[in-house]
């Protein structure tokens, strides 16, 4: 079977400094996939790169959606085709409501356009189970929000837009206990409607992994993927840290 994403030994360079040195990594229909690595190591590299951020240019390699490469593809063909990205750090937009900016990248999605009532009805059903006041749905894109909320607000997109694969950035970061559990329940709720997705989860803690229960690890280290495994490897770097792939 054709996997969803596929990143066949990809090497990036950013500014003329190498950073990715060669990841191969696969992700599956329906599969939950984290990547984890010390700071430094590329994982937001990687993330932006597989988006098509103009920053990151690749050198050599290739990264294929549904087996068609992407890799020259500009952002909003990648986005439209249904690779998605949560921001590690969500930018704030003054001037456009969340609405009026879900409504424009749904029909940009569905490549036709969308009822202001129909983008409405399905943002009030998905705030609602992503505990969001429903007046967010009328402030100006994460203009004001706490990280928490930002973050939520990254997974009301994820489900409004029915990605084929979804990149998340270290979605994580920033978060108390009560606001990662939403996430992660939404996250779940999303994969629940919509059991094909693949996901990509980029992150340094454990907790997140205990609500999403990846299929595989990843650890990236000096720019490649150095080991990949079950859930029990990222119980491994709980215990142990990343000392083991430093030698």
């Amino acid at each position: 079977m054709t996997p969803l994403l596929e990143i066949e030994d990809l090497h990036v360079e950013v500014e003329g400094a190498e950073i990715l040195r060669g990841v191969d990594l696969v992700v599956g229909e329906g599969e939950v996939h984290a990547l984890m690595g010390p700071n430094g190591s590329g994982k937001s590299t990687l993330a932006n790169t597989l988006l098509g951020n103009p920053v990151y240019q690749v050198t050599g390699g290739a990264i294929r959606l549904r087996g068609e490469d992407v890799t020259a593809w500009a952002t909003d063909v990648r986005a439209k085709a249904g690779m998605f990205l949560a921001f590690q750090y969500p930018e704030e937009i003054p001037g456009v409501p969340v609405l009026q900016f879900l409504r424009q990248a749904v029909a940009a999605r569905a490549g036709e356009d969308r009822s202001v009532l129909e983008v409405r009805m399905a943002m009030m059903d998905w705030m609602k189970k992503l505990s969001m006041d429903p007046s967010f749905g009328s402030r100006h894109l994460n203009e004001g929000f706490s990280g928490g909320e930002k973050k939520r607000n990254e997974i009301l997109q994820m489900a409004l837009l029915d990605p084929v694969v979804a990149i998340l950035d270290e979605t994580d970061s920033g978060l108390d206990i009560d606001a990662l559990r939403i996430v992660a329940e939404g996250v779940q709720a999303v994969r629940a409607e919509r059991p094909e997705l693949g996901v990509l989860l980029v992150t340094h803690y454990m907790k997140i992994l205990e609500l999403l229960e990846p299929d595989r690890v990843h650890v990236l280290f000096g720019g490649r993927v150095v080991e990949s495994g079950g859930p029990e490897l990222a119980g491994r770097l709980e215990a142990e840290g990343y000392e083991p792939w430093r030698s």
